[in-house]
């Protein structure tokens, strides 16, 4: 029996049995594992947390499809209460889980009874709906154990004299998640409670923002600029290629024979060196890349990891830091392209490593050194979105001395919040709006447009101009920096009889009508509120993450109201994360009922004579039940709204599979674009919570400070570039150019195509679509590609 860190080291190829997944006790492969969920957290016995650590469901998932990779005869089984699959994509990452064949999810809180002596398995009992109590042999059990705060979370406490909650984490505003109790301290992760790593990264990012705004006085007085080695000229010289094989931990070293492919490198023409890393990434390996530069005389250097997606600006980096251009780097994508999709044919995969090594190294002999360019950066930032997430970026940005044009398409400022009356947690919600719009208004450096629509959006990063229609104008806007937080909507139900009955209402609306003390709500004596109204099916295959929470905050407030009131909330998982979860206790408390369906046997809802009726399917008691309802709430679910598409197209950013606004990197990056100068934040990017969504529009926010703090920003130096004796001026490059990069201009033979370096971002469209080859683009020309080809064939 292990933890799940224990666990997690096992996997690792730095861990005891270098990624190998076996038993300390006598060293045996397990074959049929079980995780036991909730360990230490959603308890209230002594020595128990009574909150949900939010991130054991995932890492569950996670740990088991690594397993499985291991050995994909391996039985796994998850003993679990609700899966809270909250995160975005995390619903489908628990559906891709679930489809895996051997694995089983069975709700039940499960015991560890005893170990048999004979085999030393662990033997687990646990309640099946139809078979009763049940004991179970398993070759090893992981236990999912949740988040405590800092061993010495006193000592922090005392040190710094700011306050923690009940639990031991640090005490914060719902207005502002990371302010302590202190002004000027704030703190960031999971010292603010359970989170995982996007929030904790966003929530850092937020911090800093706030610390900018207090110290913005001092910006640039203590930096030095980074001065890099000159520049060796190699391009007329015989290539002399490194290639760095990284293990990436477990991830490639677990299935590709790194040694045998360094091996194999080296054989490779023009490759005098060849080594292996466990992590390419590491600065000590990026240390070793630089010394080998400078030892082996190296000139081209080829790294096979992962994606060049994340990574690449690092490796480059690490060239310049040896003296030699950044654009001699090539990496071969052994990761993404090859151990992720080969895991069950490790031969193979190493056979495919080599061959990508191979025509990496093709090409890397072909590669010319280029030069990036240096642009001035405009200081003004332009927010779209009026709502809480743009409003707070948009005043943090404003608050570090940059003019900031903040956009919103509605008569008024404040988005979905403003139709909100109240919250779970402490905060006014309204007078937290109320103050929110004043501060707008009065900030000098903030311009606001309400009812603006965009219309144009163009440039590039530090350099951007976007026109709007404007109180029957068009003003063009100039700026450096663009921050998309136009929100999310709520999802108007075609099901369960909405629109159809006024007793049928959604929980935004149900809310508003407690507020009012609307008498058929407040004098209700049975109130049904059913979960998951148009997501977490196949139209929108995504939780909308709020809705439990809502629920049991608008459960709460009946109760208050009318004690005797018999509320319902049908359910698949309750997703109450975090401290969210005391409210759930608070709920079941109260007495309000919470029964669970599946979604093949969803609730049936039909008027009668004197009121409506539910029926479903109760799986404790293993019957259909009827409940007649005076009130029925619908948590509908969030949705993005129609305009995504169109700012998508305008600022060339991408949307995910469900509409909401794909970010750079789900972890490292979750406020960016790949689109440099673009940024995103609140509900734009995914359903989130108010606080949280405060948390990440000052995390944007800090992100737009690091690019208008600086006066120059460097744009690639991979652009299209027209050979003008090829070009027949037929404008098949102008039409396909998203970027309005390209432009025919007059010469002695005629209208010639001419790539504006600036705007270019080097998709290669205008090469592919050209007829007659007059388009090239840098760091991938023809020799450089037709030598990676002949190098695979």
């Amino acid at each position: 029996m292990v933890t799940s860190l224990d666990f997690e080291r096992i996997l690792c190829a730095t861990g005891p049995y270098e990624g190998e997944i076996l038993r300390a006790s006598d060293k045996k492969h397990p074959s049929k594992i079980a995780w036991l969920q909730c360990v230490g957290s959603r308890r209230v016995t002594a020595g128990d947390n009574p909150y949900c650590s939010a991130v054991c469901c995932a890492y569950t998932q996670k740990q088991v499809i690594l397993t499985k990779e291991h050995n994909q005869n391996a039985e796994c089984v998850i003993f679990h209460n609700d899966i809270r699959a909250y995160g975005k994509d995390f619903e489908t990452y628990y559906q891709r889980t679930e489809n895996f064949p051997g694995v089983k999810f069975i709700r039940s809180y499960a015991s560890v009874v005893k170990e048999n002596p004979q085999n030393k398995n662990i033997i687990i009992r646990y309640v099946d709906p139809k078979d009763g109590v049940k004991e179970e042999e398993f070759d090893m059990a992981v236990l999912s154990v949740g988040l405590n705060p800092p061993a010495d979370h006193r000592k922090i406490a005392e040190k710094f004299q700011i306050k923690l909650n009940s639990y031991g984490f640090c005490k914060t505003d719902s207005s502002n998640p990371m302010q302590t109790t202190r002004e000027g301290i704030f703190i960031s992760g999971a010292f603010c409670g359970p989170s995982d790593i996007p929030e904790s990264v966003f929530s850092a990012g937020g911090a800093g923002s706030q610390c900018g705004e207090l110290l913005n006085y001092r910006r640039d007085k203590l930096t030095e600029e980074r001065i890099y080695p000159p520049e060796i000229d190699q391009a007329e010289k015989e290539p002399k290629i490194g290639v760095f094989v990284c293990h990436c931990g477990a991830n490639i070293g677990r299935i590709v024979d790194i040694p045998s492919t360094v091996e194999y490198s080296l054989t490779l023409p023009n490759v005098v060196y060849a080594c292996e890393q466990l992590f390419s990434c590491a600065t000590n390996s990026a240390k070793e890349i630089t010394e080998a530069i400078k030892v082996k005389g190296l000139n081209r250097v080829v790294i096979a990891a992962c994606s060049p997606r994340t990574l690449e600006p690092l490796f480059r980096d690490t060239l310049r830091e040896a003296g030699i251009n950044q654009y001699f780097c090539e990496m071969a994508n052994i990761r993404e392209h090859n151990s992720w999709v080969h895991s069950k044919e490790k031969e193979d995969a190493t056979q495919k490593a080599k061959d990508i090594i191979k025509m990496s190294a093709a090409r890397a002999a072909h590669l010319e050194p280029l030069k990036e360019i240096d642009l001035p950066v405009n200081k003004t930032a332009l927010v779209i979105g009026g709502g809480v997430a743009g409003m707070t970026c948009a005043l943090s940005i404003a608050k570090q001395n940059h003019p900031v044009y903040l956009i919103e398409k509605n008569k008024e400022l404040g988005g979905v919040a403003k139709n909100i009356c109240y919250l779970l947690e402490d905060l006014d919600i309204r007078n937290h709006m109320d103050n929110l719009i004043s501060e707008i208004y009065k900030h000098p450096l903030i311009r606001v447009r309400i009812e603006a629509d965009i219309t144009e959006a163009y440039g590039y990063v530090g350099n951007f101009e976007t026109k709007i229609e404007y109180k029957n104008q068009t003003e063009k806007i100039e700026h450096g920096a663009t921050v998309i937080a136009i929100g999310a909507q709520e999802y108007k139900p075609k099901e369960y009889l909405y629109g159809k009955d006024e007793r049928v209402v959604t929980n935004l609306q149900l809310e508003d009508l407690i507020d009012k003390r609307d008498k058929t709500v407040i004098n209700a004596k049975n109130i049904v509120i059913i979960q998951c109204v148009g997501c977490r099916n196949e139209d929108r295959n995504y939780c909308s993450r709020i809705c439990c929470s809502e629920s049991i905050k608008n459960g709460l407030k009946l109760k208050e109201i009318n004690p005797s009131a018999d509320i319902y909330i049908l359910f698949r998982d309750i997703r109450t994360y975090g401290f969210k979860e005391d409210y759930y206790r608070q709920a079941a408390d109260k007495d309000i009922k919470f029964i669970r369906y599946k979604p093949e046997a969803a609730p049936e809802v039909k008027a009668i004579d004197k009121g409506l009726r539910v029926a479903a399917h109760d799986y404790i008691l293993d019957r259909k039940i009827a409940i007649n309802a005076d009130i029925i709430g619908l948590a509908a679910a969030v949705i993005p709204p129609e305009d995504n598409k169109k700012i998508s197209q305008l600022f060339k950013v991408p949307l995910g599979p469900d509409s909401f606004f794909k970010e750079a990197h789900v972890k490292l990056r979750p406020v960016e674009f790949g689109t440099d100068g673009v940024y995103l934040c609140g509900t734009a990017h995914y359903p989130k919570h108010i606080s949280e969504t405060i948390s990440q529009a000052y995390g944007a926010a800090g992100r737009v400070l690091t690019l208008l703090s600086r006066d120059m920003v460097t744009v690639s130096g991979s652009v299209c570039e027209v050979d003008e004796k090829k070009c027949i001026g037929c404008e098949a490059c102008i039409s396909i150019c998203s970027y309005n990069a390209i432009e025919l201009r007059k010469t002695k033979r005629g209208g010639k195509a001419f790539v504006n370096p600036i705007l270019c971002k080097g998709d290669g469209l205008c090469n592919a679509k050209c007829p007659t080859g007059a388009i090239s683009l840098k760091h991938f020309t023809d020799k450089e590609i037709i030598s990676q080809i002949e190098a695979a064939a």
